[in-house]
């Protein structure tokens, strides 16, 4: 028999619903809507709702869907639902799927109101992240002088892993992007020296791009999308999951335990990563004036050793350097800046990659500046 409701008032106050026949989904059930329409077309207001399913056959999803838009009706209205009358199954469905509230705000930034208002919202956002930016580099360089003092508290063999994560599982990766970013810069400065009849100087352009420029920027990027997301989605997921409240309460340092480890393993790779970056870049370029071009293998070392000194190479180290400080920092604090949803931890690893490389490219431009100011 199909699934059928009766409305019988108890008392003034009372409603039961009573469900007979087999309530499936495949049915015609009826609605919670058309229930609450005629009880409300008279009498005097509801103060609670019961119901009874001794008559009450086959049910699945379809009886859940019309008790929870009955309960939906009933917080709307202000109504007490009494489901002691339902099936033990059906009770505790209905209270899991009411467990967990709608989520409502699907995005960030599709607000509406006057652009005024949104402009000085965006202005406090940024007011408010640049505090707790400085407030973390404080903490980093507390935990620093910790460190140097024998203070802090992590564990050696994480800080090793950690180097290896940043360093040896780098080179791949690495080692592709640096051999075409030479074999590019060695096509595109060969189209305008081949109009002096000055192909020889594509090894010093290779050579000194990759040692200034290139080589640090190109291992920056990548450890940026690399590593400073798995900084931040790593660091992201502890906070889901109530691991860094967890050491809070234990009485140790995440700053130690988790944020230190992590810059130290990426400020000692970085520098490394450059030099090899260098290395790589300027074989690629080797590789295409040699093949290429009319120029000799002993031509082009020759070339490269003439024009790149320690100068042009302990810039791109610095810069190295720094850069890996910018991507540890970006990363660990959008770790730990994250919220307690999956949702937020994708979002904390996204924002680390777009904050390390916007911090990376001004970097460089200040760089740019500052060794013309100095004629470095």
């Amino acid at each position: 028999m199909q699934g059928d409701v009766t409305l019988k008032r108890e008392s003034a106050e009372t409603l039961t619903l009573s469900l007979s026949g087999s309530w499936k989904l495949a049915e015609d059930l009826p609605s919670a809507a058309a229930v609450f329409a005629e009880y409300g077309a008279s009498g005097p207001p509801l103060r609670r709702i019961a119901f009874n399913t001794d008559a009450l056959a086959d049910w699945d999803t379809g009886l859940l869907i019309f008790l929870s838009g009955v309960q939906g009706r009933c917080a709307a209205k202000n109504i007490q639902l009494d489901t002691d009358g339902l099936p033990e199954g059906a009770a505790r469905l209905l209270e899991l799927a009411t467990a967990v509230p709608e989520i409502t705000d699907t995005g960030k930034g599709t607000s509406k109101g006057p652009l005024l208002a949104r402009f000085g919202g965006q202005v406090l956002d940024a007011l408010r992240s640049t505090a707790d930016m400085l407030a973390f580099v404080g903490d980093a360089a507390l935990a620093f002088g910790r460190l140097l003092k024998g203070k802090a508290c992590f564990r050696r063999p994480d800080l090793v892993l950690i180097i290896q994560e940043c360093g040896a599982d780098a080179l791949p990766i690495v080692s592709l992007i640096s051999l075409l970013i030479g074999l590019i810069l060695a096509f595109v400065g060969a189209v305008q020296l081949r109009l002096f009849g000055a192909e020889i100087y594509i090894a010093s352009l290779v050579a000194i791009g990759m040692a200034r420029e290139m080589g640090a920027m190109m291992a920056a990027i990548i450890m940026a999308g690399r590593t400073g997301a798995a900084f931040a989605a790593q660091l992201g997921t502890m906070q889901v999951n109530e691991e860094i409240d967890a050491l809070i309460t234990l009485g140790v340092s995440p700053m130690d335990f988790l944020v230190l480890p992590r810059m130290l393993a990426l400020v000692l790779m970085m520098p490394l990563l450059t030099l090899y970056a260098d290395l790589v870049g300027i074989i690629g370029g080797y590789i295409v004036g040699v093949a290429a071009f009319d120029i000799t293998s002993t031509q082009y070392i020759e070339q490269t050793i003439l024009w790149l000194n320690l100068r042009h190479i302990m810039v791109g180290v610095v810069k190295g350097g720094v850069f890996g400080v910018l991507i540890a920092v970006a990363g660990c604090l959008r770790g730990m800046q994250c919220g307690r949803s999956a949702t937020e931890v994708g979002n904390a690893a996204t924002s680390a990659v777009v904050t390390a490389i916007v911090w990376i490219i001004v970097t460089d431009g200040l760089f740019a500046i500052i060794t013309n100011v100095l004629n470095v």
